[in-house]
């Protein structure tokens, strides 16, 4: 069983709404939803273990339907029973071993069409998140999403939405190919987890849940 890493994220408190401010899109004055500031929230680790070579990070949100049928539809509910899956909205493996944190707005600071680079940075080296299939039919927005990109769940859907923020820290550093996402992310960091810790934060669209 992996050591306990903190895991604190700054701007609400832990299984707490997330603000308007670290979410792609936020209720709108007319209609459904509009684009928000779509910044990272700050987040900060500490309590690793001797061994420590690496951190990764993962945000995803296991609450997303299964079938998208409903999703966004005039006069229709996403049920709450639905089955769901994972949706990742933030994935970096090989954080430097002596970094302990991340600040708020250092990976994504607005809403950027065709995404963000994905690949080595300064923070570690980053995946792609769900946004780059999600938006792989549309001309405007199609592309590569690395980095973060908030919450923007369906704006009819019965279920509260959660985002769970992990960091893991790792005995080894990961070997991935140049375009992964987090379900590669996380087969890699199999029996390399020394520690880990989870912070979560909740977010909804839909009127009759806010």
């Amino acid at each position: 069983m992996p050591a306990k890493l903190t895991v604190t994220v700054a701007g609400f408190a832990d299984g707490a709404p997330i603000p308007g401010e670290f979410a792609f899109c936020v209720p709108a004055a007319e209609g459904h939803v509009t684009l928000a500031p779509n910044r990272n929230p700050a987040i900060a680790w500490s309590g690793a273990p001797a061994g420590t070579a690496a951190f990764a990070l993962v945000c995803h949100d296991p609450d997303v339907p299964s079938v998208g049928d409903d999703v966004n539809q005039e006069g229709r509910t996403v049920p709450a029973d639905l089955p769901r899956v994972d949706f990742y909205h933030w994935v970096l493996v090989n954080i430097p071993a002596d970094r302990t944190g991340i600040a708020a707005g250092e990976v994504s600071d607005g809403v950027t069409a065709r995404g963000k680079p994905t690949g080595p940075t300064a923070l570690g080296v980053r995946g792609y998140n769900d946004y780059t299939g999600w938006f792989a039919g549309d001309a405007d927005m199609a592309g590569d999403y690395g980095g973060y990109d908030g919450p923007c769940p369906p704006w009819n859907d019965a279920r509260l939405h959660h985002y769970v923020f992990t960091v893991y820290a790792l005995d080894a550093q990961l070997t991935l190919p140049a375009r992964f996402g987090g379900a590669d992310a996380l087969k890699a960091m199999a029996g390399h987890v020394l520690a880990q810790g989870s912070y979560t934060g909740t977010y909804t669209l839909n009127p009759a849940l806010r």
